[in-house]
C-alpha cells in the first residue's frame, strides 16, 4: 500500500521499506517542518533538498518574478556567510549546490559525500532562514536574471513552450513564465521580494528531503539545530501548512493560435491543450498514451513525421500537471514551409489514436519504456530526493517503486483510447515560433 503522508499528528513518525533494502522515514518536527529521508545501502553520497511550497503562481500583483528572484538571492549571502563562503563550502568538498523554481514549489538542493551532509544542511538552512537580500546584491542579480531571460528568449524551443502555457491557460497565474518577464523583473522592488520571502519561507511550508547515505535521526537533529540558529521559532505541536486544494480549473473555452516571429532557420510548433492535474489517477494512463504517441523512436509521431517523411529532427509529445489543471501537447521542429503539413500530421495521429486506440504491441512497448525509465531514473540519489519532495508536497502519499511500476503495468488499451478521445475532444491551441510574417 502507498505510504500516506498526513498533515495531522498521526503522521509525526512514519517508516516504510523500499526496494533494494532502502528505508523511507518521515518526521514532523517542531514548527511543522517535515523531514523525509530514504537511506540507500552502500551509497557514500547523499542529496539533500529544502523545499518550500511556493511557486510563481503564488505571486501577488507587484511580486511577479519574486519567486525566481529569491532562488538567485538566497545564494548571495546571509548574516553568517557571504556569497563566496557559500560557494566555497561546496567547492571545498567536491559537492554541488543548485536550486530550481517551479510554478508550485521551489527547491534548494546539494549533493555531497555522506560525511559532508551536516555542512550541506547547515548552509542550505542558513540560506533559507537568514538571507540578507542585500539591496546592492539584488540590483546586481537583477541584471543576471535579465540576461537569463534573454538567453531563454533566444531559444525558440523555450519560447514556444512558454507561449503554449500562456495560450492554453490565458491570464491565470499558471500561464505566466516562471522566471518572470523583463518588465516584471525590472519593476519588482526589493520590498516586494522581501515580503514574498518573509510570507512564504516559514517552518510550516518547509520540507527537507534527503536520499543516499543518510541517517534520519541525525539529519532531523541537524535540521532543528540549523533552523533554530537561523532564528526560526520551532513551536512544539505546530502542524505543517496544508497542501494546495485540488480542484479542476476552468480555463479558456476555445483554442487559440499564437504566432511569434523569430529570425530562425527552423519553425518550432506545438499543438495541444488542457491535460490532467498532477494528482489525477489517470496520470499513469497519460504517461502510456504519451509514450505511444510521441515518447520515443518507435512512437507514432517519430515514425510518421521523422522516419517516413523526414519533416523534422525533433518531434515528441509532453505533459505537465498542476494542482488544478495540466497541459498536454505535441511538439515538432521543422522547416517553416512545412508547418502546415506537420501540424496536420500531428493532429491526424492524435485523432487516429483517439478513434482506433493503440495495439497490444504498442501498449507493451510503452509500458516497457516507462518501466525501464522509472527504474533507471531512481538509481540516482537526486531523483530519490525529488520523489520524496513531490510526494510530500503534491500527492500526499509515497508510492514505492514496485507500486509505481504496477500502476504503469495495469494501464489498458481501452483506458488509453478513452483518455486520448477525452483530451482530443477539448479545444486545441496552436503555437508557432519562427520566421513568419513581415
Amino acid at each position: 500500500m502507498p505510504l500516506d503522508l498526513p498533515l495531522d499528528a498521526s503522521g509525526t513518525e512514519l517508516t516504510a521499506g523500499q526496494d533494494g533494502g532502502a528505508i523511507v522515514r518521515r518526521s514532523v518536527l517542531p514548527g511543522g517542518v517535515r523531514v523525509l529521508t530514504e537511506s540507500m545501502p552502500g551509497l557514500r553520497s547523499a542529496t539533500v533538498g529544502a523545499w518550500v511550497g511556493v511557486g510563481s503562481r503564488d505571486e501577488r500583483d507587484g511580486h511577479h518574478g519574486a519567486t525566481h528572484f529569491l532562488e538567485h538571492l538566497l545564494f548571495k549571502g546571509t548574516a553568517r556567510r557571504s556569497a563566496m563562503d557559500i560557494a566555497e563550502a561546496f567547492d571545498a568538498v567536491g559537492g554541488e549546490a543548485n536550486a530550481a523554481t517551479g510554478k508550485e514549489h521551489t527547491c534548494y538542493y546539494a549533493r555531497v559525500l555522506d560525511a559532508d551532509l551536516p555542512m550541506a544542511v547547515d548552509v542550505i538552512a542558513d540560506m533559507v532562514t537568514s538571507a540578507r537580500l542585500d539591496a546592492e546584491e539584488l540590483e546586481t542579480e537583477r541584471g543576471v536574471i535579465l540576461e537569463e531571460l534573454a538567453m531563454n528568449d533566444d531559444d525558440p524551443s523555450d519560447v514556444v513552450h512558454e507561449q503554449f502555457a500562456a495560450a492554453v491557460l490565458g491570464a491565470h497565474a499558471l500561464g505566466r513564465p516562471i522566471g518572470g518577464t523583463p518588465g516584471t523583473i525590472r519593476a519588482v522592488p526589493r520590498d516586494a521580494v522581501w515580503d514574498h520571502y518573509r510570507e512564504h519561507y516559514t517552518p510550516g511550508t518547509l520540507v527537507v528531503t534527503a536520499a543516499g547515505g543518510v541517517d534520519h535521526d541525525a539529519l532531523c537533529g541537524q535540521v532543528v539545530g540549523a533552523l533554530e540558529a537561523g532564528g526560526w521559532d520551532l513551536r512544539a505541536g505546530a502542524l505543517p501548512a496544508g497542501r494546495r486544494p485540488v480542484a479542476v480549473l476552468d480555463v479558456a473555452d476555445s483554442g487559440t493560435e499564437v504566432v511569434v516571429r523569430r529570425p530562425t532557420e527552423q519553425a518550432n510548433v506545438i499543438l495541444g491543450g488542457v491535460g490532467l492535474t498532477s494528482t489525477d489517477e489517470r496520470r499513469f494512463t497519460l504517461s502510456v498514451l504519451s509514450a505511444a504517441l510521441g515518447g520515443g523512436m518507435s512512437s507514432r509521431l517519430f515514425q510518421e513525421i521523422r522516419e517516413k517523411r523526414g519533416l523534422a529532427y525533433s518531434v515528441y509529445s509532453f505533459s505537465s500537471g498542476h494542482a488544478d489543471t495540466g497541459l498536454f501537447g505535441l511538439y515538432a521542429g521543422c522547416a517553416p514551409g512545412k508547418v502546415d503539413e506537420v501540424l496536420a500530421l500531428l493532429g491526424d495521429e492524435w485523432d487516429r489514436l483517439a478513434a482506433d486506440g493503440i495495439t497490444g504491441a504498442e501498449l507493451d512497448r510503452s509500458i516497457g519504456q516507462l518501466s525501464g525509465g522509472l527504474v533507471l531514473g531512481l538509481e540516482d540519489s537526486g531523483a530519490r530526493m525529488s520523489r520524496l519532495g513531490t510526494s510530500e508536497l503534491v500527492h500526499g502519499q509515497l508510492l514505492s517503486q514496485d507500486e509505481s511500476l504496477e500502476a504503469i503495468r495495469s494501464v489498458t488499451v481501452a483506458e488509453v483510447q478513452a483518455l486520448a478521445a477525452e483530451l482530443g475532444a477539448l479545444p486545441r491551441s496552436v503555437v508557432m515560433v519562427g520566421p513568419f510574417g513581415g
